[in-house]
């Protein structure tokens, strides 16, 4: 198995793409700290994996005391953490002119903010280990933009600068940072956008498809199991081939 005895905490991991994830790492042998605002949702998620090897921690990640709660009491319980996926995000879309101060410090508070809390929090134990890998979530609008998401679109090119600082700081600690970049993925998120943007999409995508969240866990399994051991700083795209 590829994260045999590994530690995981995967932040948005009571859906979509951070639950199918943390399936796919407990399968391959990990154990998993599921971390979602939604206690309902996580207790849910928990009762559908059926593992003793996951748990789920209500946690907000804008809190930096409830991230510092959650991650003292994995270390607590696993001893360890080798596995930081900064999954968790949200959407508050609108143009630029119609946009509140509120929807664009909300998104960035979750998106931004929460990836850098998370992160410092769960940095010092990797340094005491000499060894750990940070995967964070980024999106191809972070790389060439987006009409409407202006919110958005800030905090994705921040995750991009912040995943290339760190991949830098940390690299010769022995920490591993990189980020994925989905592109337009069949999740709650996007089926709020309208079909009609969706079949746009899908035509503007050499593979003429949305992704599914298990493209996504693959891409996240790769990058966090020894097989990417001499990958740092890389933004992978994972979409079909929009970006080309």
């Amino acid at each position: 198995m590829k994260l045999a005895g590994k530690v995981a905490i995967i932040t948005g991991g009571a859906r979509g793409i951070g639950k199918v994830t943390a399936k796919k790492f407990l399968e391959e042998g990990a154990k998993v700290v599921i971390c979602d605002y939604d206690q309902a949702a996580g207790q849910a998620t928990l009762a559908d994996l059926g593992s003793n090897d996951v748990s789920f921690f209500q946690v907000d990640v804008t809190n930096t005391a409830q991230v510092e709660a959650m991650v003292q009491s994995t270390i607590d319980t696993y001893g360890r953490i080798d596995i930081l996926i900064n999954n968790a995000g949200i959407t508050n879309d609108g143009f630029l002119v119609k946009m509140s101060e509120e929807a664009w410090e909300k998104v960035l508070a979750v998106n931004l903010s929460g990836v850098f809390k998370c992160t410092k929090a769960v940095a010092p134990f990797m340094l005491d280990q000499k060894s750990g890998v940070i995967l964070n979530a980024s999106s191809v609008v972070g790389i060439y933009g987006n009409i409407g998401q202006s919110n958005y679109v800030a905090t994705k090119a921040g995750v991009i600068g912040m995943t290339k600082g760190w991949a830098k700081e940390f690299g010769p600690k022995g920490i591993r940072v990189n980020a994925i970049a989905p592109g337009f993925i069949a999740t709650d998120m996007v089926s709020t956008v309208p079909q009609k943007v969706i079949d746009t999409m899908k035509e503007k995508t050499p593979l003429k498809k949305l992704g599914t969240p298990e493209d996504i866990a693959e891409a996240y399994l790769f990058l966090a199991s020894d097989a990417a051991g001499y990958i740092n700083g890389t933004i992978l795209s994972v979409d079909g081939g929009l970006v080309v």
